[in-house]
């Protein structure tokens, strides 16, 4: 019998390390990155796929804070958003449209970042409500319109799980005032700068390199 368990973990083991090493993501091509070498970030407001209307404004207002521990001067948010309303673009799409040299020319950066927000807001069933937050960001090099790096990262209220002491009636006690407080305040709000740090902070696995300012730059 244990001759058998052995050959059959003999036989399981090397699915798994192939299973393991399907799983683990490529390391990201920097080269063009590296040649850019991009000081300064123009942040564009968010494009908004999900039904949460307030999704891009809470996004665009924690993306500067990692950007900037990253080491990469940030353009004020609010005066690009302000400085495209003033030229007739309100809308996230529209700007995102605006060919790359023509931000260039506007706000002088090297580069733009393209968040774009695929889920925001708090989902809710019978004994649960869950605030979750996923976008993806394109940094593009203004002068060449060439992509620099992509990334995605999502963030929820609940990755701990729901585990209560109280049972079944502890936990929906539990999810009923969880939806109460989520429904009267944007839970998603917080969320949101979570996903952001995660999406934007500086010497991650795949994520943005360290920008010029940070102490680590040359660590890239």
């Amino acid at each position: 019998m244990l001759k058998r368990c052995l050959k059959l973990a003999a036989g399981v083991l090397p699915a798994l390390l192939v299973v393991g090493c399907a799983t683990k993501p490529a390391p990201y091509d920097y080269t063009a990155f590296k040649a850019s070498k991009p000081r300064s970030i123009v942040v564009l407001p968010p494009l908004n796929n999900s039904p949460d209307i307030k999704a891009t404004y809470s996004v665009l207002s924690q993306v500067s804070y990692p950007l900037a521990e990253a080491g990469y001067y940030v353009l004020p948010v609010a005066l690009v958003d302000e400085t495209f309303k003033q030229n007739g673009l309100s809308s996230s799409a529209d700007i995102h449209a605006v060919e790359p040299k023509k931000i260039q020319e506007i706000f002088g950066a090297d580069a733009a970042l393209y968040v774009t927000i695929s889920n925001y807001g708090t989902s809710y069933a019978v004994i649960t409500s869950v605030a979750a937050v996923t976008a993806n960001a394109r940094l593009v090099d203004l002068k060449t319109g060439a992509v620099l790096w992509t990334g995605v990262a999502t963030a929820s209220d609940n990755e701990g799980g729901n585990n209560s002491g109280g049972g079944l009636i502890g936990i929906l006690i539990t999810a009923a005032v969880k939806q109460i407080i989520n429904t009267a305040t944007d839970a998603a709000h917080p969320i949101a700068g979570v996903a952001s740090a995660r999406l934007l902070s500086g010497g991650l696995n795949n994520g943005l390199l360290y920008g010029p300012r940070s102490v680590n730059y040359d660590k890239n």
